[in-house]
């Protein structure tokens, strides 16, 4: 009788550990300690630059600048760089003295990035892949980091901003560009974005909407201590708040 009852509490043991195991399935493995984000993800937009051109007519990059305060020596990371509408423009403004990552999780864009960057010979900028859950950026290295149109295609947004604040400089800044729509409408709604950094340690510093960017600038700076994952409480997506 006595094993009978260890069978069974050991058969239930794994019947715990296999339910909260597959509560997490389909989440990376490096992100399971964080919580999950209660919001949709839209998928990842194509990474063609032909809308370049039309960019630049309402000055997007030289206003998203402007506000950032980018100026020659600046060094700056552009995540979800694609095929860098962005990033070349970003190594003009810094100049020979400053610094831009590119960064993707998308290999194919950053190899024709790479090749873009080549032909204009942008000596300033670096390239380097990264992973969904961690944009991979040295510490301490970035006066601002930019995440344009594409902070809404982050899955594990705790995990990835978690890991993205240890890479500001003192002052730095982190400058998301976004649309005010449905997060699977390829946007986020203020509320909710502001909710998700301020869980992960931010402060808000600055909100504009302009018609250049067809939507709207937030820059943000990083605040007391960084949270422990298991300490970070998700936002509801319903009310944007915690």
């Amino acid at each position: 009788m006595r094993r009978r009852w260890v069978f069974a509490l050991a058969v239930l043991a794994l019947a715990g550990c296999k339910a909260e195991g597959d509560a997490n399935a389909d989440r990376p493995i490096t992100s399971r300690e964080f919580p999950r984000a209660d919001r949709a993800v839209s998928r990842t937009d194509s990474n063609a630059f032909s809308t370049e051109v039309q960019r630049d007519k309402v000055r997007e990059a030289s206003t998203v600048m402007d506000l950032a305060g980018i100026a020659p020596g600046s060094t700056v990371a552009d995540i979800g760089a694609g095929e860098g509408y962005y990033t070349v423009r970003l190594a003009k403004r810094v100049g020979k003295n400053g610094r831009v990552l590119a960064q993707d999780i998308d290999k194919a864009a950053l190899a024709r990035l790479a090749a873009r960057v080549e032909a204009q010979r942008l000596d300033s900028v670096s390239i380097k892949p990264g992973e969904t859950d961690d944009p991979r950026l040295p510490v301490a290295s970035f006066d601002r980091i930019f995440l344009v149109h594409m902070y809404h295609e982050v899955s594990e947004p705790y995990a990835f901003l978690h890991r993205l604040r240890p890479a500001l400089r003192a002052g730095g800044k982190v400058i998301v560009v976004d649309l005010d729509r449905p997060t699977d409408q390829h946007g986020i709604p203020p509320a909710l974005l502001f909710c998700e950094f301020a869980a992960v340690g931010f402060r808000l510093g600055q909100f504009v909407r302009k018609p250049e960017l067809q939507g709207y600038y937030a820059e943000f700076e990083a605040a007391g201590a960084r949270p422990a994952p298991d300490s970070i409480r998700p936002c509801v997506t319903a009310k944007g708040k915690t």
